[in-house]
């Protein structure tokens, strides 16, 4: 049997660990793996360049560590892979949705303006994801889960 899993977006924020809980929440009935991605890419621009020694995909590496040790209380589930992918996270996480059962992204990541209640990624991959989309916002655990 082919492999199911939810792709879910990390970007450290409290709101992607809440998307990571949400997966965790539904494997069950969706899906056999969780996917959890961060994405990275170089920003060049003509006054920015990249500080010497800075490399973005381990600094996105340990951000999606970190969100997983968060999610789970250190002890992650053997269903979750962690993935790093090079490009801008809305059109990674669009193109991992091509073959996932469904997506799961926070409504507001690091980046955004606080107030926001979608922000660029979550909005993007609503639009234009290949599969159905959860965008976790509310509380900061899953309703079954709270006390």
């Amino acid at each position: 049997m082919e492999d199911t899993y939810i792709v879910v977006g990390v970007d450290g924020s409290p709101s992607s660990v809440l998307a990571l809980q949400w997966a965790a929440r539904l494997v069950p009935t969706v899906a056999t793996s969780i996917r959890a991605i961060a994405a990275w890419q170089v920003p060049f621009t003509y006054y920015e360049f990249p500080v010497s020694g800075w490399d973005p995909k381990s600094v996105a590496k340990t951000i999606v560590s970190n969100a997983l040790d968060t999610a789970f209380d250190g002890e992650p589930p053997t269903y979750v892979t962690a993935l790093t992918r090079q490009g801008p996270p809305a059109g990674v996480l669009i193109d991992e949705s091509r073959a996932a059962q469904m997506l799961i992204v926070g409504s507001r990541g690091h980046g955004g303006f606080v107030g926001l209640l979608l922000g660029s990624v979550s909005s993007a991959v609503a639009e234009h994801a290949s599969c159905p989309v959860l965008i976790a916002h509310g509380p900061e655990t899953p309703p079954s889960s709270r006390k």
